[in-house]
């Protein structure tokens, strides 16, 4: 049975992807959340959150709710901290609050180089699929596809440049601690990239946030398990709105 529609018009939500990641990713989602003013943001063009964050903050309309998947979580993060009057509500899926380990970066740089070599979707079948989802869903051919075909459309110019943006990223920790607005942390328990101990993180610093875990799925939850994402986002979207 289909969803009543949520009106948001006044409030739209902002959809921000993750690396290698476009509209795709919220596609199956939509399809439940039945909202009436959605804008699914693609990051490209920039590199760093600070980047982002201007470009978004210049374009999007005065008061939206923004959720965040992945490295569209840190933008997410960087807009809270730049522009806490415009955000009505924050979701953020998939997060890392945290700055980037210094360490990262040679092996970040070096997995761009050699998605440069093999192809993305070479390169991300046998290094990233089996840390993107939960060890049950590895078989899903669809799920995998999507994965594949959202890497190749994007493109590794735009892969090296989301490297940065997570290499140079800051901890956003204090920007949460400050903002009282309705505030939804969900993460998958198998999630070897964004951990379960980096979610405790956002929520223990959050003001006011409800915190979700969902068991059987891993880093990429707005596609493994995306009706039941769908239900909590329409729960939070009501609060904001009623």
């Amino acid at each position: 049975m289909n969803e009543r529609a949520i009106h948001n018009h006044s409030l739209p939500l902002v959809l921000l992807g993750g690396t290698l990641c476009n509209g795709r990713l919220w596609l199956p989602m939509l399809e439940t959340l039945n909202a009436s003013h959605v804008i699914s943001i693609t990051l490209e063009g920039a590199d760093s959150t600070e980047s982002f964050a201007q470009q978004l903050l210049s374009t999007l309309p005065p008061r939206f709710c923004v959720v965040g998947f992945s490295l569209g979580a840190m933008v997410a993060l960087q807009m809270l901290a730049d522009a806490p009057q415009r955000i009505a509500g924050m979701a953020l899926l998939s997060v890392n609050p945290l700055a980037d380990d210094p360490n990262n970066a040679p092996s970040r740089r070096e997995a761009v180089k050699e998605a440069r070599r093999q192809g993305l979707g070479t390169w991300l079948t046998a290094t990233m699929w089996p840390r993107y989802v939960a060890p049950a869903h590895l078989e899903r051919e669809v799920l995998h596809r999507t994965l594949v075909q959202m890497a190749e459309e994007s493109g590794v110019e735009t892969f090296a440049k989301q490297t940065e943006v997570a290499i140079s990223r800051q901890d956003k920790r204090a920007a949460l601690a400050t903002f009282t607005a309705p505030t939804l942390i969900i993460n998958g328990a198998h999630d070897p990239i964004c951990t379960p101990h980096h979610h405790q993180l956002a929520a223990e610093a959050a003001a006011c946030a409800q915190q979700i875990t969902f068991s059987d799925c891993g880093h990429f939850l707005p596609l493994e398990a995306p009706e039941r994402l769908a239900s909590s986002l329409r729960n939070w979207l009501k609060e904001i709105i009623t």
